[in-house]
């Protein structure tokens, strides 16, 4: 059986780091500090999306409504998660699945992931 393919994007590195060392036992784990790198992708796409709100010069949320209008990666579910509570509302607008609070329990990264993914 294939494994599944789990997205993060976010621009501290040490986050990215543990969330690999989290998923990867599981899921094929895909990190990137920038967006972009998942607006650019023409085919092997992730069955997930981990995506923070603050990117260095890009913002999720106009990364995950970009997402969201493409044909072909509307169906992938977005989790986003920020330290700002306040953006949740905008993340929810922008057709994102689920918002997690930073810092976030590793219980709950988990089994968000697993009861998301596709």
């Amino acid at each position: 059986m294939k494994r599944k393919k789990v997205m993060v994007i976010d621009d501290d590195e040490a986050i990215l780091e543990v969330c690999k060392i989290l998923l990867e036992n599981e899921y094929d784990v895909e990190t990137s500090t920038k967006g972009a790198v998942l607006l650019n992708k023409k085919r092997d796409y992730p069955d997930l999306i981990l995506l923070d709100i603050l990117l260095a010069g890009e913002d999720g949320i106009e990364i995950a409504k970009s997402l969201k209008r493409n044909e072909k990666t509307k169906k992938i579910p977005i989790v986003i998660f920020s330290a700002h509570s306040q953006v949740e509302e905008d993340a929810k607008k922008a057709g994102v699945n689920l918002f997690l609070q930073k810092p976030f329990e590793i219980d709950d990264l988990l089994a968000i992931v697993k009861r998301n993914i596709q």
